[in-house]
């Protein structure tokens, strides 16, 4: 299968997205870039779609990985889901809150509005930081919702860093559906119940991370994820994935665990991080320790070019 072809993006969707990158690219010359993938791949079963089957993801990691490359000094293009998490924004909406965001917002006698920062520690400076990074134009934010969309701008995205050589790191965090329906077998209208039982046949979704790392951009210092739910499982897995992809790092992911704990797999190591009851208690993030170590270990692929 040609898969840039079989993923392909609308002329006029890929034109726009180009230029916007390009842009972001050219002004941030000499600057390392990242290109993270965050949220899940929707597969529509009908061409005029109705239903679909989605990989859920809120895009925590995708987004508060963001947050901490932009701390890193990196320029960021963030290829997300819509209405998955954001960086900065994701804040205001964090997992399980008893509130809503038009909670956190009062009005005063003028009719000034406020926020209820005591419900969100840290505001102020969150918003300070965003400010800064947008003044800055170091976050691109593009968006996907189907597979298609996600592959063929990931594709684009991809292609058109690869001028950036080793300055670039790409952070696959986007829960990728495995299973689709080729464009030539998706009926055009509803499927309608009236007419039994539904039977699919899903087709496997081809492996875009071969070409990413062999052809479309070489150089790049790449980042993939593995989940598990067998411990035992996890690293062997994980470094099959390294020799078979030929990229540089595996994260690995216990399902239960993934909030807390990860492995960190090279072709020659495998280390463990794990944030301990008291950093949990205090709100500490896994992605500030899995991006900070991700920075030093880009730096040296740089200087090793």
């Amino acid at each position: 299968m040609d898969i840039i072809r079989e993923f392909a993006l609308p002329a006029d969707r890929e034109a726009a997205v180009r230029s916007q990158v390009e842009q972001f690219i050219s002004s941030n010359d000499g600057k390392r870039i990242a290109l993270v993938t965050s949220g899940g791949t929707s597969v529509p079963l009908e061409q005029n779609t109705v239903r679909f089957i989605d990989n859920f993801s809120a895009g925590t990691r995708g987004a508060a990985s963001t947050e901490y490359l932009l701390r890193q000094g990196y320029a960021v293009v963030l290829l997300h889901r819509h209405s998955s998490l954001l960086p900065y924004n994701r804040r205001l909406r964090p997992h399980n809150a008893p509130w809503n965001f038009i909670d956190l917002l009062n009005v005063d006698s003028n009719g000034s509005i406020t926020v209820d920062s005591s419900r969100v520690p840290g505001v102020a400076d969150m918003v300070e930081e965003y400010r800064k990074v947008k003044a800055e134009n170091r976050l691109l934010l593009v968006e996907f919702i189907t597979l298609h969309d996600y592959l063929g701008l990931l594709h684009l995205c991809a292609t058109l860093l690869n001028g950036c050589g080793r300055r670039a790191l790409l952070y696959l965090a986007a829960a990728v559906s495995d299973f689709y329906i080729p464009n030539d077998k998706l009926p055009k209208h509803k499927i309608q119940s009236q007419d039994g039982p539904l039977n699919l046949t899903l087709g496997l979704v081809p492996k875009m991370l071969q070409p990413l790392v062999h052809d479309i951009v070489p150089n790049a210092f790449v980042v993939s994820f593995k989940l598990e739910t067998d411990v035992d499982l996890l690293t062997k897995k994980s470094r099959q994935s390294l020799e078979h992809y030929g990229h540089q790092l595996v994260i690995g992911n216990i399902l239960d665990k993934r909030k807390t704990e990860v492995t960190l797999v090279t072709k020659s190591a495998a280390e463990e991080i794990r944030l301990t009851d008291e950093q949990v208690e205090a709100g500490a993030e896994i992605e500030e320790i899995i991006i900070a170590k991700i920075a030093v270990k880009h730096e040296t692929h740089i200087k090793s070019g």
